[in-house]
C-alpha cells in the first residue's frame, strides 16, 4: 500500500514523488525545511489542505514561504493503512477546482469498513466535533459541544450496517462522509462503539475481536475466528467510491474500487464463520 506524501522512515518512492517526477518538478518542493513529520501532516483536515488554493494560485503557494511544506497535487489524502480511491491534481486550475469543491462538500466519497460490533441503530448520521486527542498526538477524539476546545473542528458522517457476521461480533458498514476531519470514520466508528476491526490506535484490537467473535460463535468455529484475526494487520477501511466535477470540462465523474485483496480476504472469513455458526445452530453436520 502507497505512501501519500514524505515522512520519516519514507523519504521516497511515495504518492507525492510520483507526482513531482511526472510533473517534472524539483524534488525539493515536497521538503518541510523545519521537518515536518508524518503527525504534522495529519493534522491538516483535507478541507484545510484545500483551503489556501480556494484564495491562491499554486504558484503563490510555492512561493509564500521557506518553511511550507508543499503537497503537489495532493487536494485530499487517505489514513496510513486505508486503501482505495485518491484524486490528485495535475495543474493549478485542477487544484484549485478540486480543492473548492472539497470545500463547499460537492465531493462524493464512500467508504466501507468492517466493524467490531455492530451499530445501533443500524444506519443513522453523527455529528460531533473531532479534536487532536491531548492524551494521544498520533490519535483523535470526539468532545462534546459543552466541552469543545477552540481547535475542535465539526465532523459530520454518515453510515449504514450492510451485513452483519457472527449473531453481531461484526458487521459490513458503509460510510458517506459530509466532512473531510483527520480520522473521521475512524473516530465516528469508536464513537459508536464499534471500532474498526484491525484499528489498534482507536480499539479495534485483535483481542476485541477475539471476545466479540468467540462469545457468538459455537467452539467449532473458533479456530476460524483465530486464523481470521490473525489476519488484521490494517484498519479495514477502504475508499470504496468516488466522485466530483472534471476542472475543465464540468461533467460529472464517478469512480469505484473494489477492496483489494486482504480486505476481502477478511470479509470472505467473516462470512464462513457466519455460515459455519448457521449450520451448527440448525444442528447440521459440519
Amino acid at each position: 500500500m502507497e505512501v501519500v506524501h514524505p515522512a520519516p522512515g519514507n523519504a521516497n518512492g511515495t504518492l507525492v514523488n510520483a507526482i513531482l517526477n511526472h510533473c517534472r518538478l524539483p524534488a525539493g518542493a515536497c521538503i518541510n525545511r523545519k521537518g515536518s513529520s508524518e503527525t504534522d501532516y495529519t493534522d491538516s483536515s483535507e478541507n484545510e489542505v484545500g483551503d489556501f488554493y480556494v484564495g491562491h494560485s499554486y504558484k503563490e503557494f510555492k512561493m509564500s514561504s521557506s518553511e511550507a511544506l508543499v503537497r503537489p497535487g495532493i487536494v485530499h489524502r487517505l489514513d496510513k493503512g486505508t486503501s482505495g480511491l485518491l484524486v490528485v491534481a495535475k495543474d493549478e486550475h485542477s487544484h484549485a477546482h478540486l480543492a473548492k469543491q472539497f470545500k463547499l462538500h460537492t465531493i462524493h466519497r464512500q467508504y466501507v469498513s468492517l466493524s467490531s460490533g455492530v451499530p445501533s441503530p443500524s444506519s443513522g448520521r453523527i455529528e460531533i466535533p473531532i479534536v487532536r486527542d491531548c492524551n494521544n498526538r498520533t490519535r483523535m477524539a470526539t468532545v462534546s459541544g459543552i466541552n469543545s476546545s477552540r481547535n475542535a473542528r465539526n465532523a459530520s458522517s454518515r453510515y449504514k450496517v450492510v451485513e452483519v457476521f457472527a449473531a453481531g461480533g461484526s458487521a459490513l458498514v458503509q460510510w458517506r462522509l459530509e466532512t473531510g476531519r483527520t480520522h473521521q470514520i475512524r473516530t465516528h466508528a469508536k464513537y459508536l462503539g464499534i471500532p474498526l476491526l484491525g484499528d489498534e490506535l482507536y480499539g479495534g484490537t485483535k483481542g476485541l475481536a477475539l471476545s466479540l467473535l468467540k462469545s457468538r460463535t459455537p467452539v467449532s468455529c473458533h479456530a476460524l475466528v483465530s486464523d481470521m484475526v490473525s489476519k488484521l494487520q490494517r484498519p479495514c477501511l477502504h475508499a470504496q467510491s468516488l466522485g466530483f466535477k472534471h476542472p475543465h470540462t464540468g461533467e460529472h465523474l464517478h469512480f469505484s474500487c473494489p477492496p483489494p485483496d486482504d480486505f476481502t480476504e477478511i470479509l470472505h472469513q467473516l462470512r464462513s464463520i457466519s455460515d459455519h455458526q448457521s449450520k451448527s445452530d440448525h444442528g447440521l453436520e459440519l
